[in-house]
């Protein structure tokens, strides 16, 4: 499927796996297993302030998965037509997200962190940062 055909539904809520003692827990990912990509880029986003967002911008081609690896926050997504929210508020669980749909995260907690896995090493080429032109590139 052409990436602008995408649509938030395609967007996809993960389990992860825990394995757990007494000495704490522990999740891993592996690309090609847990996500369905190679895995090329990790980032975080953390120390939020209150009342701030992130995001606001769609993605031409990146594959990710986002998890809140501490706190919580809400991913709200947008294809163009439909709009979901998503509270992600559990490092064992996050949302597979395939390209050419427009993301934000919005109230996040104290102390949050945001863990993101990508499928594409980081270019600019590849956002697309503007809502108007997002609309347009997804009636094509």
């Amino acid at each position: 499927m052409h990436p602008n055909k995408n649509t938030v539904f395609d967007c996809k809520l993960i389990a992860l796996q825990q394995n757990h003692n007494t000495n704490g827990k522990i999740t891993a990912i592996n690309g090609g297993y847990e996500v369905p990509f190679e895995i090329k880029r990790v980032y975080y986003l953390y120390d939020i302030p209150g009342g701030e967002d992130r995001g606001g911008h769609a993605h031409l081609e990146l594959e990710q998965l986002i998890v809140a690896a501490s706190g919580s926050f809400d991913l709200v997504l947008d294809d163009g037509v439909n709009n979901r929210v998503i509270n992600l508020n559990r490092p064992f669980t996050g949302v597979l997200m395939p390209s050419g749909i427009w993301r934000e995260l919005t109230n996040f907690s104290s102390g949050s962190i945001c863990l993101v896995l990508a499928s594409h090493n980081y270019e600019e080429s590849d956002y697309v940062r503007n809502y108007s032109e997002f609309k347009i590139w997804k009636s094509v």
